[in-house]
């Protein structure tokens, strides 16, 4: 893609919990931040009126809404024009052999977002199941990026590695790092720990480490994630969605309990005043909003997943990880990865997905 084309992101705007009243907003923000993007915003065009005059933008219409409690069934075989299937599609090459949009971003339900980008899309050729990968605060000032968190329940030790070499192209194209380092999620750093299939991921892991194709440190516990001592974290969906909903719940419990201390007394009270200052800057640093956009990688197509509970400003976070994936071009990369990598086992069984 040429630096010189606009990205264009379609934008399933009447996704999530509250719909338009947070994705106009937020969209109408990412706008003024982002001179050169262009919008596709998705919806019932009286809900979405008063986007109609802004510049860069289209509206596209669609007449059903996927809820966040519809059955994947629903959304694939019964909602056919609703704004997550038609953003979606916005996605494919047409006639001309051009998509309509670079990259689509959804608040929607998360398992219908993955089944109708999976049958609209399809998974890249060397990738059996999409992952959906997004970012953890470390203590390193920086983030750790985690996958899979809630695509896939089992995984084999060859999903790993294809997880492994999609997060690896993730992170060099978003955050720029050409060589990003890859832990494997274990109970202990030795490579006899594990399940099977942990150990046989590892063995891969090494494999692709050995030969270049991937910068494996090794086995990595549940607290590197949030050490900063890789780049990247590996798992299967089940532990990585319990290890996303563990750290969202454990740093909201802490913000609450240091705001209940410092309005406990007039003299906390007082003490909140002077460090004011403090308690901003750490209330910033562990806001998840701040790290919203998850990405759905392996799909013939670049698909951002926000929080269905979203406020604005994560929204657009969103919208900004989105388009830094297609400004930099994730989706070769993620090829150009997968191309260097052997080929996984054709007699690897196939497990159940989320």
């Amino acid at each position: 893609m040429s630096a010189a084309l606009p990205i264009r992101l379609a934008v399933d705007a009447m996704g999530g919990d509250h719909g338009p009243a947070i994705t106009l907003p937020a969209c109408r923000r990412f706008l003024e931040q982002h001179s050169e993007a262009e919008l596709r915003l998705v919806g019932r065009p009286e809900a979405l009126a008063e986007a109609a005059g802004w510049p860069r933008t289209r509206i596209v219409a669609a007449t059903e809404v996927v809820t966040m409690d519809d059955a994947v069934e629903v959304a694939l075989r019964r909602k056919k024009d609703s704004s997550m299937r038609v953003a979606l599609g916005l996605l494919k090459a047409g006639e001309d052999g051009r998509a309509q949009a670079d990259v689509c971003v959804s608040a929607g339900n998360t398992g219908a977002l993955m089944a109708v980008a999976r049958y609209l899309l399809k998974t890249v050729e060397g990738i059996d199941r999409p992952a959906i990968a997004t970012v953890m605060p470390n203590q390193l000032d920086g983030y750790t990026t985690v996958l899979d968190l809630g695509a896939n329940v089992d995984c084999t030790a060859e999903h790993l590695l294809q997880f492994a070499l999609m997060g690896s192209a993730l992170v060099a194209a978003v955050d720029g790092k050409n060589d990003p380092s890859v832990g494997l999620l274990n109970i202990g750093e030795e490579a006899i720990k594990g399940s099977e299939v942990i150990k046989q991921a590892g063995e891969l892991l090494r494999a692709a480490g050995e030969s270049g194709r991937l910068n494996f440190h090794g086995n990595v516990e549940g607290n590197d994630i949030f050490k900063g001592t890789t780049d990247i974290v590996v798992c299967d969906g089940f532990v990585g969605n319990v290890a996303l909903k563990t750290a969202e719940g454990l740093a909201a419990m802490l913000s609450n309990f240091i705001k209940q201390e410092f309005t406990r007394t007039p003299y906390a009270k007082l003490a909140a005043l002077v460090a004011l200052p403090v308690l901003k800057h750490f209330k910033a640093r562990v806001d998840h909003r701040r790290y919203n956009g998850a990405a759905l990688l392996g799909l013939r197509g670049l698909v951002f997943k926000s929080h269905g509970s979203a406020d604005a400003f994560a929204f657009e976070q969103a919208l900004s990880r989105a388009h830094d994936a297609a400004r930099r071009g994730l989706m070769q990369r993620v090829h150009d990865r997968l191309q260097a990598a052997p080929p996984a086992r054709a007699d690897a069984p196939t497990p159940a997905a989320a």
